[in-house]
């Protein structure tokens, strides 16, 4: 068959001697739009037998590769017929598409992962790929036709089984790096998962000893938090989210960036669940033990000195932001930016009595007698305190012994230098005071202000009253100051 090219103006036909090729339209639609833009012939659409002619491309022969210049016909100067063979500098614009077409097939099989590869492998699929790239369509009849189309699909195929083997290794090279990826997040997140085989992690955030013990007080609080209505966090985050507040001092917004939450929803949480292991979690671990008891596990510092010895009292004060004022208290003088705790201590280091906070100035005997302390006293209970908390009187009213614990320092047994066992008593309340405060760093202050105001009419405790209540009930749960013996 004789084809004369469609070009506007352009007369070469296929004829002996000329050394021309005539290419067919390409069936990719896009591709094929673009050829007929360059045509740019009104109103005109090709048919199954219109070609173009190789004079209509810089190099002389249309090339596949769409980085190439030639992949969309571009001179439209009417020539002479007769045209001469392919000049040698054409070599050369081959071998640099091939380049391109190998580079290209690097960059895509770099961005698909790196995966073990096969020696020979790349060079071969490479050279497959160029040689697919600049494949010529020339057309010398419709049996060539066909015959290239076949060769195309040839090339294709062998290329394709050329890199089948490398397409497995790097599916399996990124399986492994999914699972790593995995693993990394699962490590980085606050999840139940994460916590549970690192007692380090479990320790820093929550203050608390291992994973077991955390379990612990999730199963205990667990029942009372189905009323906590919150679809984004599970009781275990809202559990750690809130020992996380208490024990690092995290602010909401801190607190909300971390789960993926709003503030509002830190607060809630915060408030809620502090006020349930309030609740559930402080009569539990904070409670006054019995007289046996307290004989029974006595430390040898005071086992010959002080044998009746029930508890050991200290105040202690936490900053607040500014001053503040206890929701039904009228009078001015009573606000304050302090809030003042007594604490009672048994003599093995455990918290048996916290008082709820009482604002500014406030002597110690009133403190002693508003907070309930002295209801827990018997007859014949020895109190210990440093001198500048003297609550004798009051103490003897319930039929107990006060005593300063700077007498007991002069005892031998009682010395600087002694064991831990057998350190002063004053110091030993006090190292039982700096670990709540240091295990929970929000014991330490300044108290935000909606902190400070009564949380309940019923019980007129502000939430920073449980959450100090909670802090000591927490440490009952970790070692105590002087080990059971």
């Amino acid at each position: 068959m004789v084809h004369t090219c469609v070009a506007a103006g352009c007369r070469n036909r296929r004829t002996p001697g000329t050394g021309l090729s005539f290419y067919r339209f390409p069936r990719d639609p896009e591709r094929k739009q673009r050829w007929i833009a360059a045509v740019n012939r009104q109103g005109w659409a090709p048919n199954d037998g219109s070609r173009l002619c190789s004079t209509h491309f810089i190099s002389g022969k249309q090339v596949k590769n769409p980085r190439s210049p030639d992949y969309v016909p571009s001179v439209f100067t009417p020539l002479s017929p007769e045209m001469k063979e392919p000049s040698p500098p054409e070599v050369p614009d081959k071998q640099e598409a091939r380049v391109e077409a190998a580079n290209a097939l690097l960059f895509l099989q770099c961005q698909g992962g790196s995966g073990p590869e096969v020696p020979g492998q790349i060079e071969s699929s490479v050279e497959g790929s160029a040689s697919s790239f600049t494949d010529d369509d020339e057309d010398d009849d419709d049996d060539d036709d066909d015959d290239d189309d076949e060769s195309l699909s040839d090339g294709n195929d062998e290329t394709l089984a050329q890199t089948s083997v490398n397409f497995d290794d790097v599916l399996k090279a990124l399986r492994r790096e999914n699972r790593a990826l995995r693993e990394s997040v699962e490590k980085m997140s606050l999840s139940e998962n994460s916590l549970r085989n690192d007692a380090e992690k479990v320790k820093f955030y929550t203050g608390l000893p291992n994973f077991f013990v955390l379990e612990t007080v999730m199963l205990l609080l667990a029942p009372h938090m189905d009323t906590i209505r919150n679809a984004k966090l599970s009781k275990f985050q809202q559990l750690l989210l809130t020992l996380m507040r208490l024990r690092l001092d995290l602010r909401n917004q801190d607190l909300a960036y971390r789960f993926g939450v709003k503030v509002g929803t830190v607060v809630r949480t915060v408030h809620h669940v502090v006020t349930i292991m309030s609740s559930t979690l402080v009569p539990t671990a904070v409670f006054w033990p019995s007289r046996a008891e307290l004989r029974k596990n006595l430390p040898a510092a005071l086992r010959s000195s002080c044998p009746d010895c029930a508890v050991i009292v200290d105040c202690f004060t936490v900053p607040c932001e500014g001053p503040v004022a206890r929701g039904n208290e009228q009078d001015a003088a009573v606000a304050g930016n302090v809030l003042n705790y007594l604490i009672g201590v048994a003599p093995q280091g455990v918290v048996t009595f916290i008082s709820k906070g009482v604002l500014g100035d406030f002597s110690p005997r009133n403190l002693a007698e508003s907070s309930g302390f002295l209801c827990k006293l018997l007859p014949g209970d020895v109190v210990l305190a440093n001198r500048d908390l003297d609550i004798t009187d009051a103490v003897a009213a319930r039929g107990a012994r006060f005593g300063i614990t700077d007498c007991f320092q002069h005892d031998q047994s009682l010395t600087a230098g002694s064991p831990p066992d057998t350190i002063g008593v004053q110091a030993h309340v006090e190292r039982v005071v700096s670990m709540v405060r240091r295990r929970y760093a929000m014991l330490t202050g300044p108290v935000e202000r909606p902190f400070t105001t009564a949380a309940e009419r019923t019980s007129n405790l502000s939430t920073f009253d449980k959450i100090v209540q909670v802090a000591c009930a927490l440490n009952n749960l970790c070692i105590s100051a002087a080990p059971l013996e």
